[in-house]
């Protein structure tokens, strides 16, 4: 992506960072949603995350950005767009990671493949933006999407892409992984087992190898999915 693609994407988001503050303030937006008892779990996320044990304040790692990022993401909570496979929520927590505490507003960016491996505008051949969405942190600092487990593809681990933005700068690019014996567990199912012995696990990945630990999400079983969550703690710029 060239340098002005990417400035634009940041001023997209600047303005639309204001638009979704002055729309909250006016009562036109509501706090994010629970999908069960999701939301609902006040320890989990800011100083209180930190009490509990939830919430470690690191700087969440930085890793490669990675060729499929698009620029046009929509703001959207549900990023399934009718593609099949195991359902997956993702509550993704921003926290300063000088003081422990929550940011509200902060819109954090995600991305990834279908259980076939395939990445939407990009790949496939389709106009089209599945798994792609964009949402702003509640003022618990939490952004909530619902999607399904990501596939895999060769040369790369199961991952998603992250990225989040603050006043229209990025302060975070990351990747996010999932535990190998959950994956094992997901990928026994249809459609993944479409497409057995899937290489390289977490261990064989470069990328996962500098940091994908810390990066690797907490899975919880919900019914015929999964709830995921991870706590990301950035600087402010």
């Amino acid at each position: 992506m060239d340098e002005r693609a990417r400035f634009s994407r940041r001023e997209t988001l600047a303005k639309l960072g204001g638009l979704l503050a002055g729309a909250a303030a006016a009562g036109g937006l509501k706090a994010a949603d629970s999908f069960g008892a999701v939301e609902d779990d006040a320890a989990s996320s800011g100083p209180a995350g930190v009490a509990s044990g939830a919430v470690t304040c690191v700087l969440a790692p930085e890793q490669t950005e990675g060729p499929y990022y698009l620029d046009d993401a929509k703001v959207r909570r549900n990023i399934t767009e009718g593609k099949a496979g195991v359902p997956l929520v993702l509550k993704l927590t921003v926290v300063d990671a000088s003081s422990c505490k929550a940011i509200k507003g902060a819109l954090v960016d995600v991305w990834h493949c279908d259980a076939g491996g395939v990445y939407s505008g990009v790949q496939s051949t389709a106009d089209d933006r599945f798994l792609r969405g964009v949402q702003r942190t509640d003022v618990k600092g939490v952004a909530l999407f619902r999607t399904i487990y990501p596939g895999w593809y060769p040369g790369r681990t199961v991952h998603i892409h992250v990225m989040v933005h603050i006043g229209g700068n990025v302060v975070h690019t990351g990747q996010l992984y999932f535990p190998d014996a959950v994956t094992d567990a997901a990928y026994r199912r249809s459609p993944y087992n479409r497409r057995p012995s899937r290489d390289p696990r977490n261990a064989g990945d470069s990328i996962y190898s500098n940091g994908g630990k810390r990066s690797t999400l907490k899975l919880v079983k919900s019914g015929s999915g999964y709830v995921s969550s991870i706590a990301m703690g950035v600087v402010r710029s």
